[in-house]
């Protein structure tokens, strides 16, 4: 081929390399598209996100009526080593799936316990009856969780004494019947409120989503570690946990 037949080839209109025109549309739309496989990666990551193994070698899940429907072989495929069950809340509020958990916790082996949601504004004893009628006598039972928050409507909070007086009657009475002492989960927001901590000694579980949390006033021993955390077998949304030994 000659050096002028190649030259024509190469010059040809179809043979010329198109230079892409970068207009601001196409830019932000090319960012929406990087930024978008970010998010779902990040999205990916957080649903499968567990604390290492290394640092918290017990960790287990927390249920409530919508986590729906329950395969207890793959949760324990998923490496939880327990459970614990949201039981009642307040003195008239009851989980609606709490006895098909328990039933099934207690047909797999897996070790359980139940969840008090605490009501700011309802007292103490009546919140203690509610519990001891749900939850039954056990003694297999991990230890009650009552947990402490401002979920509940309450429009005329206690002040910090008011509230740990009534918090200790209801501890005192919901120990008497698990013949255990129980565990008090708090969150940054409530310590803030209250510091229900350092008024009452029992042990920790701590509310902070993928960072190891540091807002109690002495150490905590339980973790919330993922609200993201998705399990296959687990149909709907779970809490992840963490035991720091």
């Amino acid at each position: 081929m000659s050096t002028t037949k190649a030259k024509r080839m190469t010059s040809a209109p179809g043979a010329r390399r198109r230079r892409i025109k970068v207009t601001p549309l196409r830019l932000f739309m090319l960012l929406l598209v990087i930024g978008g496989g970010l998010v779902a990666g990040l999205f990916m990551l957080a649903r499968s996100w567990t604390p290492s193994a290394k640092y918290f070698p017990v960790q287990g899940i927390t249920l409530s009526a919508q986590s729906g429907t329950i395969n207890w072989r793959m949760a324990r495929a998923a490496g939880a080593d327990f459970v614990y069950l949201r039981a009642t809340d307040g003195a008239r509020g009851r989980d609606s799936a709490f006895n098909d958990y328990l039933a099934g916790a207690v047909a797999n082996d897996m070790r359980h316990g139940a969840i008090h949601r605490y009501d700011l504004c309802s007292s103490a004893s009546a919140q203690a009856t509610r519990f001891i009628a749900t939850v039954p006598r056990d003694p297999q039972m991990l230890p009650p969780v009552v947990e402490m928050g401002f979920d509940l409507p309450c429009t005329a909070r206690p002040n910090r004494d008011t509230l740990l007086a009534e918090l200790n009657t209801f501890l005192n009475q919901i120990e008497t019947h698990s013949a255990k002492p129980a565990v008090i989960r708090t969150s940054r927001e409530f310590e803030a409120a209250y510091d229900v901590a350092g008024g009452i000694n029992r042990t920790l579980w701590v509310d902070g989503d993928f960072f190891v949390p540091d807002y109690t006033t002495r150490p905590w021993t339980m973790w919330t570690a993922s609200t993201w955390k998705r399990v296959n077998g687990i149909e709907g949304p779970i809490e992840w946990n963490a035991v720091r030994q």
